[in-house]
């Protein structure tokens, strides 16, 4: 038999609820490139949680209470997050030289300059134990996946190349940090939030080309049929990236909500 009328409504508005956010921003945002400048944005402002938190000195306690917080960043991920900064940033000079160009170059010196402060100046605070990922396991697939399945246009090939590399690393650099959090456990609040950030601004991201598909009725899509698969490739790795952040989201509002400063992950199946 057939689950009771009420768990079927119930069902079926669970459904709908997720797919309020999208149907929010379409209905309240005409320019959907929107999307991507405020992504870029709160990706920025998610380093710029890290810049504070590297950066903050009190007293001679304090600061060993916030030793142990910088131990629960991964470093592996910021340099897999430079190297696709600085791919994207490279294309983006003699492809756009836009409001993205400037949000990425930013993002990019940030970035490295939290780089410096792990590797050099905060050392003896890094767990490298905890961060065990090796950088070849995204680097290397991605590499390879942009050579086969890369944009179609009239820029030199190499720009191309790197620009689908930067699509492709990006939706995985986040692995190593996800990581080494469930290595951890308890996850502090300056790296939550950074994570956090990065999860909304996947979410934006993805927002951006779910909407293209649906106000184009799917012919990204249909592309495939003609062996032009860039712009579907661009839409999973997307839907990737955000699913491999949705679930930290979750852990962290649901934290958020219950008044705890600190996110506890579960326990690895």
């Amino acid at each position: 038999m057939g689950a009771p009328p009420v768990h079927q409504g119930e069902d079926f508005l669970g459904r709908r609820v997720h797919d309020l956010p999208l149907v929010a921003l379409k209905l309240l945002v005409h320019d959907h490139n929107q999307f991507f400048v405020v992504s870029e944005a709160v990706h920025f402002a998610g380093i710029l949680v890290l810049i504070y938190k590297l950066t903050t000195r009190r007293l001679a306690l304090v600061l060993i209470l916030e030793q142990i917080e910088f131990s629960g960043l991964s470093l592996k991920t910021q340099e897999l997050t430079a190297i696709f900064l600085a791919a994207r940033l490279c294309c983006s000079l003699f492809m756009e030289g836009d409001i993205h160009t400037i949000l990425d170059f930013v993002t990019l010196v940030s970035t490295l300059w939290v780089i410096y402060m792990i590797r050099f100046k905060l050392k003896s605070t890094y767990i490298v134990e905890l961060d065990n990922m090796p950088l070849y396991y995204v680097a290397v697939p991605s590499a390879i996946l942009a050579i086969f399945i890369h944009p179609y246009t009239q820029h030199a090939r190499i720009g191309r190349i790197l620009w689908a590399f930067a699509v492709y690393l990006e939706s995985v650099s986040v692995l190593p940090q996800l990581r080494m959090m469930q290595n951890m456990k308890m996850v502090e609040p300056f790296t939550a939030n950074y994570v956090f950030a990065l999860g909304v601004a996947r979410f934006l991201g993805c927002a951006h080309w779910i909407i293209k598909v649906y106000d184009s009725a799917g012919k990204y899509l249909y592309l495939v049929g003609s062996g032009y698969i860039w712009l579907p490739m661009v839409l999973i790795a997307e839907v990737v990236q955000t699913f491999i952040l949705a679930d930290f989201c979750y852990y962290y509002v649901k934290s958020v909500m219950n008044g705890q400063l600190l996110v506890t992950l579960p326990l690895p199946v």
